[in-house]
C-alpha cells in the first residue's frame, strides 16, 4: 500500500508530460520543426569530397582564384532538374562546377560535380553572374525563403570549400557566400 502514492504520482507526471506533448503538437500544427538534428551517420555515407574535386582533366594549381558559393533558387532538384528549369536542353551546359544536394532530388549533402568541372572549363558569365573565369561557381540547392540549406548542405559545402582552397592555394577572403549563409 505504500507504492500507492508513487504510482499516482508518476501517473500524474505522464498525463502533464502527454498532454503538454500533444499541445505542443497542436500548435505546431501543419508546420513541423525546420530541421532535424544533424546526423553523422548521414554525412559519413556519402561519397569523400576528395573523390568530388578530381576531374578528367588536368588541375593546374594556378587555374582557379575564387570560390562563389551561391543558392539555386529552389526548394529541391538535381543536375538535370536545374538545368531543365534554367531553359537548357542538356544537363551538361549548366552554368556551375558543383552541385550540393539536400535530400530532395539527391542525397542531402552529396556533391555532384558538373562537366564544366570534369573538363575544367570556366563559368559563362551571363544575366545573374557576371564573375571571372577563374571562379569555381558551387550551387547549393536551396533558396533563401523557404528552403533553407540542410546543416549537412553547409557542412559538406564548407569541406568542399577547404578542400578546394587547400588544392588552388586559394585564401578565404577569395571565397564569397550567400549573405544569409549559416
Amino acid at each position: 500500500m505504500s507504492n500507492q502514492p508513487r504510482v499516482a504520482k508518476v501517473l500524474a507526471a505522464l498525463l502533464i508530460s502527454m498532454t503538454s506533448g500533444a499541445i505542443v503538437l497542436m500548435a505546431l500544427g501543419n508546420n513541423p520543426p525546420s530541421a532535424p538534428a544533424f546526423c553523422l551517420y548521414s554525412y559519413y555515407r556519402l561519397d569523400a569530397v576528395q573523390e568530388a574535386i578530381k576531374s578528367r582533366a588536368a588541375q593546374s594549381p594556378d587555374r582557379w582564384n575564387r570560390i562563389e558559393i551561391y543558392y539555386s533558387g529552389t526548394k529541391a532538384g538535381n543536375i538535370e532538374q536545374l538545368a531543365s528549369l534554367n531553359g537548357l536542353a542538356n544537363p551538361d551546359d549548366i552554368n556551375c562546377h558543383f552541385c550540393v544536394y539536400n535530400g530532395l532530388g539527391g542525397g542531402d549533402g552529396q556533391i555532384k560535380p558538373t562537366q564544366k568541372w570534369e573538363k575544367q572549363w570556366a563559368i559563362i558569365p551571363g544575366r545573374t553572374w557576371y564573375g571571372s573565369g577563374q571562379t569555381i561557381r558551387i550551387c547549393v540547392v536551396a533558396d533563401r525563403n523557404t528552403a533553407r540549406p540542410t546543416d549537412c548542405q553547409i557542412k559538406r559545402t564548407e569541406a568542399l570549400t577547404e578542400s578546394l582552397c587547400r588544392k588552388f592555394d586559394i585564401g578565404p577572403e577569395y571565397v564569397y557566400y550567400p549573405s544569409d549563409w549559416q
